[in-house]
């Protein structure tokens, strides 16, 4: 069961509860249903966590790949750029061919890491947003929970003639 599965079992056992006489705000709720929902989303929490995991240890995976493969065109370059500049009778093209190769490298290397940024962003981004909303949910429904809590001790100390 998904945690927002979860969250939307909680809104229908807190709407399915019965009001407490003369408080209309406050409502009488199963408390041990309640906190096997709680323990549910306690359960399912690391689930995403390590998914957010696997996608910082992927982005990373993806900027090192990136930076390896710019290495290594640029070391090909440079090797090729080397070899015909050895031959006299071509020096000057195998010149230009060198920066122009050494040139290309590093701009496919800068747009592969630029484009692994970019994605690695918006991968963080998301979670970032999924985290976000699913704390606020839960932040809603523990709000309702400590009302419906406090709530309930108020009768029960009433009941008693604590008061």
């Amino acid at each position: 069961m998904s945690i927002d599965e979860i969250l939307e079992e909680m809104d229908e056992l807190l709407d399915k509860a019965s009001t407490v006489p003369f408080v209309s705000h406050k409502k009488v709720i199963d408390g041990e249903r309640m906190r096997e929902l709680i323990n549910d989303v306690r359960l399912n929490m690391p689930h995403e966590l390590k998914e957010a995991k696997k996608i910082e240890f992927d982005c990373q995976r993806i900027l090192n790949e990136a930076k390896l493969n710019a290495e290594s065109i640029i070391r090909k370059a440079e090797e090729r750029a080397a070899q015909i500049v050895s031959r006299e009778a071509i020096v000057t093209e195998a010149k230009k061919k060198a920066l122009d190769m050494l040139t290309k490298a590093q701009t496919a290397a800068k747009n592969l890491q630029q484009n692994a940024t970019a994605s690695v962003a918006k991968m963080l981004n998301d979670t970032e947003n999924y985290y976000s909303r699913n704390l606020q949910s839960i932040k809603a429904v523990k709000a309702k929970l400590n009302t419906t809590a406090a709530a309930g001790l108020n009768m029960t100390d009433k009941k008693n003639g604590l008061q």
